[in-house]
C-alpha cells in the first residue's frame, strides 16, 4: 500500500495584487488588490510587504467604507508606524489610498473579499490597466 503525500498549504496565504505598469501618465486607479476579510489588522501587513520597494515606507493607509474593522489609529508594521483613516464620504467608496513621504500616493481599488474568482479578475485587470 501505498500514500499519497499532500504538498503542505502556505503558511501565508498568496497577496492578491495587481498593480499598474510603472511610468506613463498618472493614473486615477494604480491597480486592484483583494484581501481575503476587512479585518485591516490582518490584511494591511501582508499588503504592505507585497508592494514595491521603490513605493517606499508607507507611513499613512486611508480605507473607504464602513464594511473595514477599524483599529485604533495607527499600528506597527514591520518596526514602521502607520497612520489609520477610514472616510465614509470618499469619491471612490472601494478603494484604499496609501502614502509614503517624499514618494508618492497610491490608490488601489479593493476588490470586495467574499468576490468570487470569476468576477475578481476581470475588475483587477481593468485596474491595473492589463488584459484579463
Amino acid at each position: 500500500m501505498t500514500t499519497a503525500l499532500q504538498p503542505p498549504l502556505p503558511s501565508h496565504p498568496v497577496l492578491r495584487l495587481r498593480l499598474a505598469p510603472q511610468g506613463g501618465t498618472p493614473r486615477r486607479i494604480d491597480g486592484a488588490w483583494w484581501p481575503r476579510s476587512y479585518d485591516l489588522l490582518a490584511e494591511l501587513p501582508r499588503l504592505l510587504a507585497g508592494l514595491p520597494r521603490a513605493w517606499g515606507n508607507i507611513s499613512s493607509a486611508t480605507v473607504n467604507g464602513p464594511m473595514w474593522s477599524m483599529p485604533p489609529g495607527r499600528m506597527l508594521v514591520a518596526n514602521q508606524v502607520v497612520r489609520l483613516h477610514r472616510s465614509l464620504t470618499a469619491p471612490a467608496p472601494h478603494t484604499i489610498v496609501l502614502l509614503a513621504p517624499g514618494r508618492g500616493r497610491w490608490d488601489l481599488l479593493v476588490v470586495p473579499p467574499d468576490t468570487t474568482v470569476e468576477a475578481a479578475e476581470p475588475l483587477m485587470a481593468a485596474a491595473a490597466g492589463v488584459p484579463a
